[in-house]
């Protein structure tokens, strides 16, 4: 049986009749949300509003039931559609059936790297992105996003190039020639989104604007050339049914060029579902198997490639609000694609006369919500390194743009070089006798080291990057107090240590005792470390006599 639940986790589901009704309640909350989203989400990805529907069908399905999480809402998002943009424009021309089939095949592409990463339990890998550098990345991103979108409330098409502040100084310039009746229509849109959130939080205020809005148009023909001068674009057609299942079609080559946006997304999209789904999973008291989850997440990706929709990831805002709507179970999950299936099948038709520019609005407002720039600067008050790492992922992603998966790339870069640069020099610091016999750094505690006996203290792991600044370190303390005849080492900080710090510490300890007679005392050295250095015949290089538990029982010894 434990074997079966891991190959399907829902088989283990056993709801009762009360959560089966909060999960019902639940999923209908957030189908109310997802889709006027999912529609707003596909446009951003330069996709028709349908294949954002496809995408909030089977993918928000089976992601719970392959998934561990209770919560998490699966299916278009902010982020990943403007990362999908990225990576098929260049391939492509938007909303074209070469795009749209591109967009299958990404999606894919994504299912396959996420499968990997789940079944090996690889989910490590994402710690090689700082959040420092996920903030920059994000509000770089989201600015990209809502500056994307304002051709849209203003009612004119933004020019696409290789570098997206030249289109956005093209936009500016192109001001002048407002449709009047679609800013209207956008700004209107803004702020009821505003508004409703403000004052009736509970209300789907992006359904409520669709609703609004598409009345409008129709009612007054706003978007009919032969009454109005200038009419506004809608979404148009949107064909009633549910999506067909369709193999794509892969082209290795094409898939090499996919695979850095592929790759941005996983990133991206992990590190926002990691975020939400532990948060909610706190709150419930609920376990999280995030290699399951990964899995769950492939399988939502590949089941959106092969029926018409396109990547997917992770929703923190439709998560949220799940776990808040009274969710208990991934039925929830199972609720929502429902309630989307019966929309396509039924109402789609409906949105006929929906302007560009409200789901325009849905979008900035979404994203705009994402912001904290107190947040981002706040990380110069932690590290200055943290905080260059972040400010420098925000402007390279910006100045990337389009390709925004190079400003990550980037930023990742240099958060990786921090981390070699500090742990090549770790913190070494002399110690002191405090009044109440604890030793303590002597540039705090305010007593200077004992000159006949000082004490040296490394904190991290000892391996060949930083092995000389250690040697350094050392016989600098030797060349201050060269009446010492005992340097002591606290080692209780050296958690690992490779053959080029069991050379180093073997040759250090002779050189001390055959040039003034030195002896080097290490104290504190954990069993692993010490058994490292007895394998490698170090231990009595030195001398068992010269390690120490303490660094009290060194000192005594030192005395006599």
């Amino acid at each position: 049986m434990k074997r079966l639940e891991k190959l399907f986790p829902f088989v283990g589901w056993r709801p009762s009749k009360e959560v089966l009704r909060s999960d019902f309640v639940a999923g209908l909350t957030v189908a109310l949300v997802l889709i006027p989203q999912s529609m707003a989400y596909a446009q951003l990805a330069g996709l028709p509003v349908v294949v954002g529907l496809y995408a909030s069908f089977l993918p928000v399905i089976l992601g719970a039931l392959w998934g561990s999480s209770h919560h998490l809402q699966t299916g278009p998002v902010a982020m990943t559609s403007l990362l999908t943009a990225t990576a098929l424009i260049p391939l492509a021309t938007p909303e074209t059936a070469e795009y749209v089939a591109l967009a299958g095949v990404l999606a894919v592409l994504l299912g396959v790297i996420r499968l990997l990463i789940g079944f090996f339990r690889l989910t490590v890998v994402a710690n090689f992105l700082s959040k420092p550098v996920m903030d920059g990345f994000i509000h770089a991103g989201v600015l990209v996003i809502a500056s994307s979108q304002i051709s849209k409330l203003f009612g004119l098409q933004m020019p696409r190039s290789d570098w997206y502040l030249r289109d956005l100084w093209n936009l500016l310039l192109d001001l002048p020639q407002t449709n009047l009746i679609c800013l209207a229509l956008g700004v209107g849109s803004v702020l009821m989104l505003v508004l409703l959130k403000r004052f009736a939080p509970k209300v789907p205020a992006a359904l409520c604007v669709v609703m609004a809005m598409t009345m409008l148009v129709y009612l007054f023909g706003l978007s009919d050339g032969a009454r109005i001068t200038h009419p506004i674009r809608v979404v148009g057609n949107i064909p009633l049914g549910l999506p067909s299942l369709a193999a794509v079609k892969l082209d290795w080559g094409v898939l090499l060029k996919m695979l850095p946006g592929a790759l941005a997304i996983t990133f991206i999209g992990f590190m926002e579902m990691c975020g939400v789904a532990k948060a909610v999973a706190a709150k419930s008291k609920q376990s999280l198997n995030l290699d399951q989850e990964m899995i769950g997440q492939g399988v939502a990706a590949l089941a959106s490639g092969f029926s018409g929709g396109y990547p997917i990831s992770g929703s923190f805002s439709r998560t949220a609000l799940n776990y808040s709507a009274g969710g208990k179970s991934g039925f929830s999950s199972v609720f929502t694609g429902l309630f989307v299936a019966l929309f396509l099948m039924f109402m789609a038709g409906t949105l006929y006369y929906l302007p560009t520019a409200a789901l325009g609005a849905i979008i900035i407002v979404a994203v705009l919500g994402l912001l904290n720039f107190p947040q981002l600067f706040s990380y110069w008050k932690i590290s200055r390194m943290e905080g260059f790492a972040a400010l420098f992922t925000f402007i390279a992603t910006l100045c990337f743009a389009p390709q925004l998966q190079n400003g990550i790339l980037a930023g990742a870069a240099l958060s990786i070089f921090f981390y070699l640069f500090s742990a090549m020099k770790p913190n070494v610091s002399l110690l002191a006798r405090y009044e109440d016999g604890t030793w303590r750094e002597a540039s705090t505690a305010g007593f200077p080291p004992d000159p006949v006996f000082p004490v040296l203290r490394f904190d991290g792991r000892l391996f060949f990057a930083n092995t000389s600044y250690f040697e350094t370190a050392l016989l600098d303390v030797q060349e201050k107090y060269p009446q010492a005849r005992y340097i002591a080492v606290d080692a209780s900080g050296i958690n690992a240590i490779d053959a080029s710090g069991v050379d180093m510490l073997g040759k250090l300890a002779q050189e001390l005792a055959d040039g003034d007679g030195v002896k080097l005392f290490l104290c504190g050295v954990k069993p692993a470390v010490r058994q490292i250095l007895k394998k490698s015949n170090v231990l009595s290089q030195i001398g068992e006599e010269n390690f120490f538990f303490r660094l009290d029982d060194a000192k005594a010894f030192s005395l006599g």
